[in-house]
């Protein structure tokens, strides 16, 4: 085995061995994971806060038994992906065995790893990101057609996975403009291949005409209820800690994109940064949705360091170079990750409030890091709402309605009954079963509505109580009640259809 692959391997399997150590036994699954996982039930070509990519992978995890092993697998192996298509990179401009070794550690001891333990589209729209740009990568060096073919499938790909892509193409194209590879635009093949990606994602475009374009509601929810608190300032100095330990490699990049010669031809990279971040701070975009960008300018940077530390005393500063991402990340893992118990996290709460892992989307500083409380809770809320049901007369005429898509999903994903749980919340509002006379109600509702909620509806019902509530102080659902409503007086799909038309309110 050459020491090439021997090195590709091992960097890829320690990729997977790292995850098995940063996630705690103490944490469930991730709030958005149940709503991903659970759209393997309901295939579309589209859904309406995410395209359909990720319903493909999940229907693949359920073919392969649900467990938390496959659900922690697939944005790993994107993660394994993105270090692969850094390393084949690098290989494109010539790097040596340091370069390689330098670009591997710094993409494997980056935010990727916090990103991809959680099942969402995030992993995969950064290794869209990093191949889209080899395949351009591919192109200026071979100037080899096939290959805008191939990025075309890749960015189609990505928009299928996540629309955030869309960015790298606002970055890109003024860059291609104020370069010498603006005669790219005169190449027929250009359009073939922009041809062949649209058709990729037309399903996705007429899924969104016929449901009157969901993504838009989506998109002003999201800038009303997330977006607004984003601080265009923290945004940019985010950026830094994304990759905190690979900065040298990054800034060396960008000067050599900028000022070493053997770089030039690729100086559109660094246009393309510049447009793309700009893109994301004039829309307040979270500060995540950028991470794609990077991984190939490590690539660059790596392949620049190999050259000015080769020869001589500086060639003594490379394992230097190699170890500074190791050493950095170290006090990074033990924050960053949900690897210690909420105890330990509010115990040393001031570690987290200093790196801003204390503020959620609110813009409130909490107990513990927004995705840690959204790991915590769901098995306990399984578990009563499994109790209450099977107390239930004529069980199976239940109705169980939650508040918000974690909490149905999470009834769904850990419920040894096998139940199917929906909300008026994100796409569950169009997996409504109305063909069931429902008899009982097993209703799920926040904290701050337990009273309201017993007195609006107990009315309807022959009898109702509070049997449940989720009692992890911990968990972002803490106080949540669980009601049971028991012998309805009144056809309650005749008030669900009112009000499942009342919440699209993205027609």
């Amino acid at each position: 085995m050459k020491k090439k692959t021997a090195l590709i391997i091992g960097f890829i399997g320690l990729k997977f061995l790292f995850h098995f150590f940063l996630i705690s036994n103490e944490y469930d699954l991730q709030r958005d994971e149940f709503l991903h996982l659970d759209q393997a039930n309901h295939l579309a070509w589209g859904y309406l806060s995410v395209p359909p990519f990720t319903s493909w992978t999940s229907y693949i995890i359920q073919l392969f038994g649900n467990s938390f092993f496959w659900v922690k697998f697939f944005p790993a192996l994107y993660g394994a992906l993105t270090i692969f298509i850094v390393w084949k990179s690098i290989e494109e401009l010539n790097g040596n065995i340091f370069a390689l070794t330098l670009g591997a550690t710094c993409v494997l001891f980056s935010a990727l790893l916090r990103l991809n333990i959680l099942y969402q589209p995030n992993s995969l729209d950064i290794l869209c990101w990093t191949a889209f740009y080899f395949t351009l990568l591919k192109y200026i060096h071979t100037e080899n057609f096939k290959w805008l073919y191939i990025g075309a499938v890749v960015f189609a790909l990505g928009f299928l996975n996540k629309y955030n892509i869309i960015f790298l193409l606002i970055g890109l194209l003024p860059a291609l403009l104020l370069t010498t590879h603006r005669k790219i635009f005169f190449k027929p093949n250009l359009y073939f291949a922009a041809l062949l990606g649209f058709v990729i994602i037309s399903p996705n475009i007429m899924w969104q005409y016929n449901n009157n374009f969901p993504i838009f509601h989506h998109l002003k929810q999201l800038t009303e209820t997330q977006l607004v608190n984003v601080d265009r300032l923290d945004f940019l100095k985010n950026q830094l800690l994304f990759f905190i330990g690979s900065l040298v490699v990054l800034f060396s990049s960008f000067y050599a994109l900028l000022f070493y010669i053997p770089f030039a031809k690729y100086r559109v990279y660094i246009y393309s940064i510049l447009f793309t971040l700009t893109a994301f701070v004039y829309f307040k975009a979270k500060d995540y949705y950028a991470i794609g960008i990077y991984p190939i300018y490590i690539a660059f940077g790596s392949v620049y360091l190999s050259k000015i530390l080769e020869g001589g005393w500086k060639k003594y500063l490379q394992p230097i170079a190699i170890i500074i991402p190791l050493l950095l990340f170290i006090p990074i893992y033990n924050v960053a990750f949900p690897n210690k118990s909420p105890e330990y996290i509010v115990k040393h709460s001031e570690n987290y409030k200093k790196l801003g892992l204390l503020r959620w989307e609110d813009g409130k500083d909490h107990l513990i890091p927004q995705d840690f409380a959204d790991m915590l809770g769901w098995k306990e809320l399984a578990s009563k709402v499994d109790s209450i049901y099977l107390s239930l007369p004529n069980k199976q005429n239940t109705l169980i309605l939650c508040d918000n898509y974690g909490q149905a999903g999470a009834i769904n994903y850990y419920t040894k009954q096998k139940l199917q749980a929906v909300s008026f919340n994100a796409d569950y509002i169009n997996w409504f079963d109305l063909s069931n006379k429902y008899v009982n109600l097993i209703r799920v509702k926040k904290a701050e509505e337990v009273k309201e909620e017993l007195q609006k509806i107990s009315p309807y019902f022959k009898n109702s109580l509070l049997a449940g509530s989720i009692t992890n102080p911990y968990a972002r659902e803490y106080g949540t009640g669980i009601f049971a409503f028991i012998g309805a007086k009144i056809d309650i799909r005749e008030r669900l259809g009112e009000e499942i038309d009342k919440n699209k309110n993205y027609h």
